[in-house]
């Protein structure tokens, strides 16, 4: 969806039209979904997106605009369903030798290990990069965030982004080639 048609539907969406809100949750699911993917792997990621579009329908009323692009008030909300399902992952932990009542229909243990070994070993090496480059780089090069959207999301002026990505994508490159060698 272009820009104007974007602004026109969240326009509406905070008058409470439903076309416009379902036009927004449509343009932006895919988005969070990748975003919820990259940080919680494929397990947990479809629940957190649905609990990120629920709250983005239930937040767009209540939207203003404040001179950042819309973008970082939808990834500002799947960042805290992403903080909320970690924090509820490692309670969780402790109740793990819990065993079910009934067989679950989720993935086998074997298919989780080969997906989440498969997002591991593509993510691996942007784990020597500090946290604020990382993120910059799943932003913008994953979840396809524009400069100016991750600076309204991190607090950042979109040069300082781009500088950042800029450093770490060079940091990452003479990893690889140290590992290569």
């Amino acid at each position: 969806m272009d820009e104007p048609l974007l602004r026109d539907a969240v326009r509406r969406g905070r008058s409470g039209d439903p076309d416009a809100v379902e036009a927004v949750l449509a343009e932006f699911r895919p988005r969070i979904h990748r975003y919820c993917v990259t940080r919680l792997g494929d397990e947990l990621a479809e629940d957190v997106t649905q609990e990120a579009c629920l709250a983005l329908a239930h937040a767009l009323p209540g939207y203003e605009e404040r001179g950042v692009p819309f973008s970082s008030f939808v990834f500002g909300i799947a960042a805290n369903k992403v903080s909320m399902a970690r924090r509820t992952l490692a309670r969780a932990r402790e109740f793990a030798g819990v065993v079910p009542d009934a067989a679950s229909a989720d993935p086998t243990p074997e298919q989780r290990a080969v997906t989440g070994d498969d997002l591991s070993r593509a993510l691996a090496p942007l784990g020597g990069l500090p946290e604020r480059q990382r993120e910059i780089l799943l932003l913008r090069v994953v979840d396809g965030l524009s400069a100016d959207e991750v600076a309204g999301l991190l607090g950042m002026t979109p040069t300082a982004v781009r500088v950042a990505q800029h450093r770490a994508l060079r940091a990452l490159r003479r990893r690889l080639e140290e590992d290569a060698s």
